[in-house]
């Protein structure tokens, strides 16, 4: 590997050092091909916008800063500042054997841009943020990665770049309501149900589906002759182990005939198809909406092993593109650097993390369909092995197999079911930052600040009226950025807030996930949430039940658009 900001790139092919094929590349298109091919000539070329000289990444057809059209390709200096970096301990990608060092940067020509990128010719002990980069370029094949190692003779490292609205202000993009007719309030919750979960089940995932949704609609007393609309997440395409087939393959299999549905991946996060079905029933398109989740994730990894498939091929293509190359392959890359950065900035520890897995665990020894059940320890939490740091094992939630079903019914159906209705109170469905991983929120996960601030406009309750909240914990950042998103603690203030783990027990202040959440109980996406509020509205909990629970906060979302809820009894 050679060439730097200033010189020349000698091309040098990317491969792995047994000599096997190179790391995964993108491909190549009329829009990115100034980009991946700049550095035959060891010049860094970004996109341009004419008319305000904003720096544009990843390409666009219009600038977002001043909404211009001229757009042109402007040489950079390729220097940078490190704003993030992580050591990928647990996956190995072509071209690039465990470990090796993801980063962030941002370019001096222009912050608002970040890459993502490998940190090279460096260890990653001698790595802090604010560090000056240099672009040093690695071909493979018709592409120019660029890559960058420190500067040489720097200083002490510089403060990082900001966000371009504080956390703390994030409230101040929020748009007003509209009306004063809220949806929400023509919509309840009338049936939930849960396959079996488990990991490796080898189940076909359509029968798990099946079998929740049949034990939703028994739950709310109906028929699936009742049910006349069907909502999901992600819907049909190729997700591998994250779906089922989506609303084409439930009908086929039930034939329900419904007078609407939906199905997407573009939604307010895997909960994100309930709030379509509340809009749904509150429009009078559907009277009850069988919305449903379903991963088969560990069964699906089991089965490509035995086929000796699963090793890719091809090239990444849109958003992956930008990150796939350097092996960042995985949410855990990007949302372990978003957690750096919040260490970086506030002071938490890897401690502050473990009390959100400790508390997840004890509640799940009180739930006899969790995954994980044995007693942990904060020793057994930070001796865990690593993933990609900070991150450890249980950071990070536990691949299973199973479907959670929910029946969103129009509010005065409800009324005459077999159980008390749950009502929706508000949701939180706003995006008031970027979209793109790497280019979001640098101290929280990306699309939570945005529908936690949007959800307190939508009612006139507030965090102290919450008895138990079910928050997103894909990783246990995403729990953390959902619990001072949501104004349970100041930004920032989760060290303090999550010290000791008492304020989240299930006698605390907010009990927190009170089925295990994901990192226990298993990775429903999402809907396994959404499942333990009406399980604890209705006072169904059994052991791990919080008593007088009447108001429940539930989000979903890692790193998708995100969305919350806030649920209540009707009582």
């Amino acid at each position: 590997m050679s060439g730097s900001a200033t010189g020349k790139a000698t091309a040098v092919a990317a491969r792995d050092g047994s000599g096997g094929p190179g790391r995964p590349l993108p491909r190549l298109t009329p829009e990115n091909e100034f980009f991946w091919t700049s550095g035959a000539d060891g010049r860094m070329r970004v996109q341009e916008c004419e008319a305000c000289k904003a720096l544009i990444h990843p390409p666009q057809p219009v600038c977002r800063y001043c909404r211009g059209t001229d757009l042109g390709i402007r040489p950079v200096s390729g220097f940078a500042t490190l704003i993030g970096f992580t050591v990928s301990h647990r996956f190995n990608v072509p071209g690039l054997p465990a470990p090796y060092v993801v980063a962030q940067v941002a370019l001096e020509d222009d912050p608002r841009v970040r890459l993502t990128t490998n940190a090279v010719q460096c260890e990653p002990g001698d790595l802090d943020l604010g560090l000056r980069m240099e672009v040093v370029f690695e071909r493979a094949e018709d592409v120019w990665l660029p890559l960058f190692r420190p500067v040489a003779g720097q200083g002490p490292p510089d403060e990082i770049p900001t966000d371009d609205i504080e956390p703390e202000r994030m409230s101040e993009r929020v748009r007003p309501m509209l009306t004063t007719d809220k949806f929400e309030d023509k919509a309840a919750i009338s049936g939930i149900g849960a396959s079996r979960i488990g990991r490796r089940l080898l189940v076909d995932p359509l029968s798990l589906t099946v079998q929740a949704c049949e034990r939703a609609t028994a739950d709310a007393g109906l028929t699936l002759d009742d049910i006349d609309g069907l909502a999901t997440y992600p819907g049909a395409g190729p997700f591998g182990g994250f779906g089922e087939g989506g609303t084409t393959a439930v009908e086929s299999a039930l034939g329900l005939r419904p007078t609407w549905h939906n199905g997407g991946a573009e939604t307010f996060g895997p909960g994100g198809s309930l709030i379509a079905a509340m809009l749904a029933v509150a429009g009078g398109l559907a009277r009850h909406v069988l919305c449903f989740r379903t991963l088969w994730e560990t069964t699906y990894g089991e089965l490509t092993r035995r086929d000796g498939a699963g090793g890719g091929g091809g090239r990444a293509e849109g958003a992956a593109s930008w990150r796939m190359p350097f092996g960042s392959t995985s949410a855990a890359h990007t949302l372990a650097q978003n957690a750096q950065r919040h260490f970086h900035r506030y002071g938490t520890t890897r401690e502050t993390l473990g009390w959100i897995a400790l508390n997840q665990r004890a509640n799940a020894a009180l739930n006899p369909a969790a995954i994980y059940r044995d007693p942990m320890t904060m020793d057994d939490y930070m001796e865990a092995r690593p993933i990609t740091t900070p991150f450890g094992l249980y950071d990070c939630d536990v691949p299973c197999d199973g479907a959670v079903a929910v029946i969103v019914s129009a509010v005065d159906a409800a009324r005459d079911l077999a159980k008390p209705p749950i009502r929706v109170e508000a949701v939180g469905t706003q995006i008031t930052e970027r979209i793109e991983w790497d280019q979001s929120t640098l101290t929280h996960e990306p699309q939570v600040l945005g529908p936690a601030a949007h959800l307190w406009t939508r009612t006139s309750m507030r965090p102290s009226d919450v008895d138990v909240a079910q928050l997103y914990d894909g990783f246990t950042l995403n729990c953390l950025s959902w619990i001072e998103a949501l104004g349970f603690c100041g930004i920032g203030e989760a060290k303090y807030f999550l010290d000791g783990g008492t304020n989240i027990a299930r006698d605390g202040l907010l009990p927190l996930n009170t089925h295990g959440g994901q990192l226990s109980h298993g990775r429903t996406h999402g809907m396994g949430l959404v499942h333990e509020a009406i399980v604890q509205l209705r006072g169904e909990g059994g052991e791990r039940q919080v008593p007088g629970a009447r108001v429940a906060v539930v989000s979903s979302g890692g790193l998708t658009p995100g969305g919350a809820m806030l649920l209540r009894t009707d009582a």
